[in-house]
């Protein structure tokens, strides 16, 4: 039954009546609180921090943060951002509900909490989602149902994991958004993935830009190119292959029948065909 409560959203697990069951609410010392080690969240914003001091400073803290008892001591739920304001602003106490949960309550909580307050960027989600399918074995229709999330969302986000490192940390900046992110994923090629990435940037692409680019760039895989792909299998023409490839930075196939034959390489812009040529004048020998 409290698994679908979850679905509900925080208020669900944070009720205003105290007589609630495994719940009280209490005055706790900052000193007797600790961190939570499955706080999804990774990035705080300084502007949004600032304004939250300000406000505590003048009114207070209105809403209690979320603990549980660990021992001698109080492990965070829910409440992060309120927590380190009132560590800025050096408060004695900060007012709390203690409340007996699990790891993976508390993973759960942490999530709902940042997701319906917009506080977690696409990345941080994703990891989140993969935590809870790894280390409590949930399956992605029930991470959709214990959030409160339709399951093709979860899908989705959990695919940005795919990309490469660098191009996550720039959906986490927020130099790529989301469906930015989303698109790249119908590419296979890494390299023309980071390629797209710096001209999104540089460019300010919009998505709809971006899924343009890509339909050009995308390899059109014929029959006959397969036909090709299956006749270069002599390890000579492999070995120079992959020293053009290395050399070039970018895809080269090499087709070869009897004594003839052809050098195809890849280029996905105008700004990388004048790279290739500059490379093939400065460093390939005819």
């Amino acid at each position: 039954m409290e698994r679908k409560a979850l679905g509900k959203g925080i208020s669900a697990l944070i009720p205003t009546r105290v007589e609630d069951s495994g719940k009280r609410i209490a005055n706790l010392s900052l000193s007797l609180i600790r961190p939570n080690p499955f706080q999804p969240r990774e990035d705080f914003n300084l502007e949004s921090m600032e304004e939250l001091v300000q406000s505590i400073r003048e009114k207070g803290i209105i809403q209690p943060i979320l603990v549980r008892p660990k021992g001698e001591f109080f492990e965070l739920i829910a409440g992060e951002r309120r927590l380190r304001a009132a560590n800025i602003l050096q408060l004695k106490e900060v007012p709390a509900i203690v409340k007996e949960v699990n790891d993976q309550d508390s993973l759960e909580i942490a999530l709902i909490e940042n997701i319906q307050r917009k506080e977690l960027n696409p990345i941080e989600e994703a990891r989140a989602y993969q935590y809870l399918i790894e280390k409590f074995g949930l399956t992605q229709d029930e991470v959709s149902e214990v959030l409160g999330i339709s399951r093709v969302s979860v899908t989705n986000t959990l695919r940005l994991l795919k990309l490469p490192a660098e191009i996550q940390e720039e959906i986490k900046n927020g130099r790529i958004s989301f469906a930015h992110g989303r698109a790249l994923l119908e590419l296979s090629d890494t390299n023309l993935q980071r390629r797209l990435v710096q001209d999104i940037i540089a460019k300010s692409w919009s998505v709809r830009e971006l899924e343009s680019m890509i339909k050009t760039s995308r390899p059109r895989l014929t029959t006959s190119r397969m036909r090709i792909r299956i006749s270069t299998s002599d390890p000579l023409t492999k070995i120079m292959e992959e020293q053009l490839q290395q050399t070039l930075a970018t895809k080269v196939r090499i087709t070869k029948k009897k004594k003839r034959g052809s050098i195809v390489v890849d280029f996905y812009s105008q700004e990388d065909l004048e790279r290739l040529v500059q490379k093939m004048r400065g460093e390939i020998k005819i």
